[in-house]
């Protein structure tokens, strides 16, 4: 009996103890968050991060609900711009992390940095002459932070950008590459042209993405998309001048096509890769690149033409894209409309080619060896062939 009462007690002890730490747990709990939510009480709440691109620039819109102060820094390998934004608290409803989709910015993420900090991350290989980042205070006490990047020496003829574009789906940017300006048929301003049947003699210009300070997209391991566009283009030169063809090509090395150099804007490179084309009056015109995404999921091939080009450029989209699914075995994501420079700058008919996703594991792989980039040509002299006839 004496052994039972001393246990009995020893339990009851053990439950006050354990009610006295509940209630300690939960008071602390409780004042915590009513000191949490007194603090963003006085913080900014960020509230959305908007989209929207045109053929010249990426606009980027930071909405929040009173004004904050940001600081603006930048990482590399890969460059990032990145925007923190003080005594600022992220609403859950925003989506963390975004596709641009276009040629200025690649991806947008936003979190709480730390308890005072939102920060957002623009993945964007953009020089500080193609960025700019400002304040803007709208109606109904909203606030902005707004992010333009692209060519922004057009920003006083009208940007035609909406500031009141709704974010896109991570599904959608990947599966349009954020180029969906569908062409009409009454939008075709370039003459359709009338070629020869065969290779022999036509004047091709291939122009390998990326290049020199620009690596491009960079795969799980750390193959670049710089290197992977620039061996398939002088695999595909070779069997081209085999076939009796005229080849230009923008760069025949890891170099800058401009002959400023790493120093060139993005707008000057993109124009120097164009002036290649246009000067040597090329017949076509293709611009060989590796697609990515955030994470590893999206595989494929895509054709890429401009959206108020002719139809001969929406051919040559699909031809070769076509020729590269069929060797390479890649799966066909299809022909889209675009507003990239060098298809819209170029005089001819003008594609860009997508050929495999280098954030892709196994289409990493497969690009990264000489089967790989052997059957890559193939596929596009294919496509060069049934598109002359």
């Amino acid at each position: 009996m004496q052994y039972c009462g001393k246990r009995t007690f020893s339990l009851l002890w053990q439950i006050l103890l354990l009610m006295a730490g509940g209630m300690l747990l939960f008071g602390t709990a409780y004042a915590e968050a009513a000191d949490f939510g007194e603090r963003i009480g006085s913080m900014a709440e960020i509230k959305a991060v908007r989209i929207s691109n045109t053929s010249d620039k990426t606009r980027i819109v930071i909405d929040s609900s009173r004004e904050a102060a940001y600081k603006v820094s930048v990482l590399s390998n890969p460059q990032r711009i990145v925007v923190d934004i003080k005594n600022a608290w992220v609403n859950s409803s925003v989506k963390k992390s975004m596709a641009v989709g276009s040629s200025f910015a690649q991806n947008v993420r936003i979190a709480q940095h730390d308890a005072n900090t939102v920060r957002v991350v623009v993945e964007s290989s953009l020089g500080k002459n193609n960025y700019k980042i400002f304040p803007l205070k709208g109606g109904s006490a909203a606030y902005r932070i707004v992010m333009d990047f692209g060519d922004l020496g057009n920003a006083s003829k009208g940007s035609g950008i909406d500031f009141n574009a709704q974010p896109k789906s991570d599904e959608a940017a990947a599966d349009a590459a954020g180029q969906t300006e569908t062409a009409k048929q009454d939008d075709v301003k370039i003459s359709e042209p009338v070629f020869t049947p065969g290779l022999k003699g036509k004047i091709i210009a291939l122009d390998a993405g990326h290049g020199g300070s620009d690596v491009g997209a960079i795969g799980p391991t750390g193959v670049t998309e710089k290197g992977v566009s620039l061996r398939v283009a002088q695999e595909l030169q070779k069997r081209l001048l085999a076939e009796g063809a005229v080849v230009l090509m923008t760069r025949t090395k890891d170099t800058e096509v401009s002959p400023k150099k790493a120093n060139a804007s993005d707008v000057e490179e993109l124009q120097a890769r164009c002036d290649v084309g246009n000067n040597g009056k090329a017949d076509i015109f293709l611009s060989i690149h590796m697609d990515s995404f955030t994470n590893s999921t999206p595989s494929g091939t895509t054709g890429y033409y401009y959206a108020k080009g002719s139809r001969a450029g929406q051919r040559l989209a699909q031809y070769v894209s076509e020729g590269i699914v069929a060797s390479l075995g890649t799966g066909n994501r299809g022909t889209k409309s675009c507003n990239f420079y060098v298809v819209k700058h170029t005089a001819m008919p003008a594609a860009l080619l997508e050929m495999a996703f280098i954030s892709n594991d196994k289409e990493e792989k497969l690009m990264n060896s000489e089967a790989g980039i052997k059957k890559a040509a193939e596929g596009i002299l294919n496509g060069l062939k049934k598109f002359f006839g």
